[in-house]
Protein backbone atom coordinates (compact mmCIF):
# COMPACT_ATOMS: atom_id res chain seq x y z
CA UNK A 1 0.00 0.00 0.00
CA UNK A 2 1.27 3.76 -0.92
CA UNK A 3 0.80 5.99 2.18
CA UNK A 4 2.31 9.39 2.64
CA UNK A 5 5.11 9.77 4.53
CA UNK A 6 6.27 12.79 6.76
CA UNK A 7 9.55 14.61 8.18
CA UNK A 8 8.14 17.48 9.94
CA UNK A 9 11.62 18.50 11.07
CA UNK A 10 12.32 20.19 7.85
CA UNK A 11 9.11 21.59 7.66
CA UNK A 12 9.62 25.33 7.29
CA UNK A 13 6.18 26.20 7.34
CA UNK A 14 5.51 27.49 3.79
CA UNK A 15 1.81 25.34 3.91
CA UNK A 16 2.59 24.67 -0.47
CA UNK A 17 1.23 21.33 0.39
CA UNK A 18 -1.53 22.62 1.61
CA UNK A 19 -1.99 24.58 -1.80
CA UNK A 20 -1.27 22.11 -3.90
CA UNK A 21 -3.78 19.93 -2.34
CA UNK A 22 -6.75 21.77 -2.52
CA UNK A 23 -5.68 22.57 -6.20
CA UNK A 24 -5.19 19.19 -7.08
CA UNK A 25 -8.29 17.89 -5.55
CA UNK A 26 -10.59 20.90 -5.34
CA UNK A 27 -9.35 23.10 -8.65
CA UNK A 28 -9.27 26.21 -6.18
CA UNK A 29 -6.74 27.94 -4.88
CA UNK A 30 -7.85 27.77 -0.95
CA UNK A 31 -5.86 25.60 1.17
CA UNK A 32 -8.66 25.13 3.83
CA UNK A 33 -9.91 22.79 1.23
CA UNK A 34 -6.50 20.61 1.87
CA UNK A 35 -6.74 17.07 2.79
CA UNK A 36 -3.36 17.90 5.33
CA UNK A 37 -2.62 20.54 7.88
CA UNK A 38 0.65 22.41 8.78
CA UNK A 39 0.41 24.33 12.17
CA UNK A 40 2.98 26.47 13.71
CA UNK A 41 4.23 24.97 17.14
CA UNK A 42 4.48 28.39 18.61
CA UNK A 43 6.07 29.65 20.52
CA UNK A 44 8.78 26.80 19.43
CA UNK A 45 10.46 29.80 16.11
CA UNK A 46 10.59 27.41 12.76
CA UNK A 47 8.65 24.27 14.33
CA UNK A 48 5.73 22.80 12.98
CA UNK A 49 3.27 19.83 12.81
CA UNK A 50 2.04 18.64 10.11
CA UNK A 51 -0.98 15.94 10.13
CA UNK A 52 -1.50 13.59 7.48
CA UNK A 53 -3.41 11.06 6.74
CA UNK A 54 -2.01 7.27 7.72
CA UNK A 55 -5.27 5.64 6.12
CA UNK A 56 -5.95 3.62 9.07
CA UNK A 57 -9.80 3.15 8.22
CA UNK A 58 -10.70 4.33 11.21
CA UNK A 59 -13.40 6.69 9.51
CA UNK A 60 -14.43 3.81 7.57
CA UNK A 61 -15.43 1.71 10.39
CA UNK A 62 -17.82 4.54 11.87
CA UNK A 63 -19.71 5.40 8.78
CA UNK A 64 -23.51 4.11 8.98
CA UNK A 65 -23.81 4.15 5.20
CA UNK A 66 -20.12 2.55 4.28
CA UNK A 67 -19.46 5.93 2.31
CA UNK A 68 -16.01 5.61 2.98
CA UNK A 69 -14.35 2.56 1.55
CA UNK A 70 -10.94 0.92 0.99
CA UNK A 71 -9.65 0.83 -2.93
CA UNK A 72 -7.60 -1.59 -4.20
CA UNK A 73 -4.03 0.31 -3.33
CA UNK A 74 -5.37 0.58 0.03
CA UNK A 75 -6.39 4.25 0.72
CA UNK A 76 -9.40 5.03 1.64
CA UNK A 77 -12.10 7.33 -0.23
CA UNK A 78 -15.32 8.86 0.43
CA UNK A 79 -17.94 8.29 -2.20
CA UNK A 80 -19.84 11.69 -2.30
CA UNK A 81 -22.89 9.30 -3.75
CA UNK A 82 -23.40 7.74 -0.37
CA UNK A 83 -22.17 10.25 2.19
CA UNK A 84 -25.37 11.56 4.56
CA UNK A 85 -22.66 14.20 6.07
CA UNK A 86 -23.17 12.67 9.40
CA UNK A 87 -19.28 13.85 10.28
CA UNK A 88 -19.07 10.69 12.01
CA UNK A 89 -15.62 10.09 10.13
CA UNK A 90 -14.73 13.67 11.25
CA UNK A 91 -14.69 13.24 14.73
CA UNK A 92 -13.28 9.76 14.93
CA UNK A 93 -10.06 10.52 13.26
CA UNK A 94 -7.45 10.44 15.49
CA UNK A 95 -5.09 12.49 13.50
CA UNK A 96 -7.88 15.76 13.12
CA UNK A 97 -7.05 15.02 9.43
CA UNK A 98 -10.78 14.53 8.06
CA UNK A 99 -11.96 18.31 7.91
CA UNK A 100 -15.71 20.14 6.57
CA UNK A 101 -15.50 22.78 4.46
CA UNK A 102 -19.12 25.31 4.70
CA UNK A 103 -18.98 24.71 0.54
CA UNK A 104 -19.26 21.44 0.49
CA UNK A 105 -22.02 18.60 1.85
CA UNK A 106 -19.26 15.88 1.91
CA UNK A 107 -15.51 16.02 3.96
CA UNK A 108 -12.71 16.19 2.86
CA UNK A 109 -10.23 13.21 3.47
CA UNK A 110 -6.66 12.62 1.66
CA UNK A 111 -6.83 10.56 -1.32
CA UNK A 112 -2.90 9.66 -1.29
CA UNK A 113 -2.66 11.63 -4.85
CA UNK A 114 0.76 12.37 -3.94
CA UNK A 115 0.81 16.10 -5.48
CA UNK A 116 2.12 17.47 -1.85
CA UNK A 117 4.72 14.90 -2.50
CA UNK A 118 5.90 16.36 -5.69
CA UNK A 119 5.75 20.38 -4.87
CA UNK A 120 7.02 20.50 -1.12
CA UNK A 121 10.26 22.57 -1.63
CA UNK A 122 11.83 21.30 1.60
CA UNK A 123 11.09 17.45 0.85
CA UNK A 124 8.90 16.88 3.71
CA UNK A 125 6.52 14.70 1.99
CA UNK A 126 7.62 11.11 0.58
CA UNK A 127 5.72 8.44 -0.35
CA UNK A 128 6.62 5.08 0.95
CA UNK A 129 5.36 1.70 0.86
CA UNK A 130 3.56 0.37 3.50
CA UNK A 131 6.31 -1.29 6.33
CA UNK A 132 8.99 0.58 4.31
CA UNK A 133 9.78 4.20 3.26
Amino acid sequence: MQLLAVHPEECSGCRTCELICALQNHKENNPAKAALRVRGLFPSPGRYDLRICDQCGECAEVCPTEAIRRRSDGVYVIDPEECTGCLACVQVCPYEVIFTHESMDVPIKCNACGECVTYCPKQVLALSVEGGN
